[in-house]
């Protein structure tokens, strides 16, 4: 991961919207970054896939389901721009943060998911 990659993916903003809400989440399958980002399965999943080919994010699959969460391997740099971002700049996904509220609770979100 360089400086540059890292921060050619955040100059988008859905990709960059999408690291801060798995940041804040923990991880999130599509369905709930659809709902939050109130976009379409296909522009999700794409930028979730070069968000993952570029190593700021890993994958987990459960059934049908896959959880994205933050690559764990990431440098302490990256680590801590994610970080100042989302302490700093927290109203930037707080309309997205209620989209996902409104999902419900996980497990009931899991059930309904993808």
């Amino acid at each position: 991961m360089t400086p540059l990659t890292f921060f050619k993916a955040l100059a988008d903003d859905t990709r960059m919207r999408s690291l801060l809400l798995i940041q804040a989440e923990s991880e999130l399958c599509v369905c709930e970054l659809m709902a939050a980002l109130d976009e379409i399965q296909p522009k999700v999943s794409r930028h979730l896939a070069q968000l993952r080919k570029l190593g700021l994010l890993v994958d987990r699959r459960q059934g049908q389901w896959v959880f994205y969460s933050i690559n764990p391997q990431l440098p302490s740099w990256a680590n801590e721009i994610l970080q100042t971002l989302a302490k700093d700049e927290a109203e930037l996904i707080g309309g997205n943060l209620t989209n996902l509220g409104q999902m419900g609770d996980r497990p009931e979100r899991v059930k309904h998911c993808c």
